[in-house]
């Protein structure tokens, strides 16, 4: 009966204190199917390892894992130019700073190996790493060996980084190349590079019985309108189908029209004023981006040599 009025032993009114989250570092050995990553304190020690599959959604489980040790704002990827290049990008775009093996290494190195790299830019720090594997290198580290074995491992990682940044180059340069030989006019198209060319000529090579003027091209790129009218209310809602790489292409064409070409700029104030969304906005331009791409989208799906471009 007079419990009522009393106090529970250990209780306390006042808020508790949460403690401050740790900050973590995030390591990921990264290879074809599967990434090995461990989480590390600022002092250096293994807080955890878990493998996560090397797709879009193991990169999330990735970072959430990594997250329940800690606030995460740094994180050292292998292969950032091979097959750590895909997490190297979703991690950025979560606020998480991505930093290479070379300048993991040269973070740890002697300090005065890291005076005489300081304030270098990322290319003169390559040239200059890139030297250190030569035999003069190991001549003027002398009977130091730590400080040895550091130059002599900077400079096989800038090797390796030289030898893949000049794979990338290549491999970006066969796009070009590709979209010159079969659809030129279309990279004088206003906000069409070659990436977004290969991507939409994939999507024509690969569909070439579906295309037979501009509405079925813009049917199967998802920028068509789908009725939703009913009784007296009449509308269109987004397009949520189709070739959504295609779809990908449009929008980056529409958004890079609307930094450099005046026309989309006015266009776009136009609408606004009229009290119009940004996604209402874009809808159009989008629509605009397939009627500019439909006539040579058409000559491409019925030229034999265009079909199956995925497979070049």
């Amino acid at each position: 009966m007079g419990m009522s009025g009393e106090t529970v032993p250990g209780a306390s009114s006042a808020p508790r204190t949460r403690r401050p989250v740790r900050e973590v570092v995030l390591g990921v050995d990264t290879h074809r199917d599967a990434h090995l990553a461990a989480v590390l304190s600022l002092s250096g020690a293994v807080l955890g390892t878990e493998e996560f599959p090397a797709s879009a959604a193991g990169y999330r489980a990735l970072l959430k894992w990594a997250r329940r040790s800690g606030t995460v704002r740094r994180a050292g990827v292998e292969g950032t130019g091979s097959y750590g290049a895909s997490l190297s990008r979703y991690l950025p775009a979560q606020g998480i700073d991505v930093f290479d093996q070379l300048k993991s290494v040269l973070v740890t190195a002697d300090p005065a190996l890291r005076e005489e790299l300081s304030g270098l830019g990322n290319a003169e720090l390559l040239r200059t790493c890139v030297q250190f594997t030569d035999a003069s290198s190991g001549e003027e580290a002398g009977g130091e060996s730590v400080l040895l074995a550091t130059r002599i491992t900077l400079g096989l990682l800038a090797h390796r980084i030289g030898r893949l940044s000049e794979q990338i180059r290549e491999v970006d340069a066969r796009p070009t190349r590709l979209v010159e030989r079969h659809a030129p006019h279309l990279l004088d198209v206003v906000g069409i590079g070659p990436d977004t060319a290969a991507t939409l000529l994939i999507t024509v090579g690969d569909n070439p019985e579906r295309l037979d003027g501009e509405a079925s091209f813009a049917a199967l790129c998802g920028v068509s309108p789908v009725e939703r009218s009913s009784g007296r209310r009449q509308f269109r809602r987004l397009n949520r189908g189709g070739d959504r790489q295609a779809n990908a292409a449009l929008h980056r064409i529409v958004f890079t029209r609307l930094r450099v070409d005046p026309r989309t700029q006015d266009y776009y104030e136009r609408r606004i004023k009229e009290g119009k969304t940004r996604r209402e906005i874009v809808r159009c331009p989008k629509r605009c981006a397939v009627r500019r791409s439909s006539t040579w989208s058409n000559s491409c799906s019925r030229h034999p040599a265009h079909r199956g471009c995925r497979d070049r």
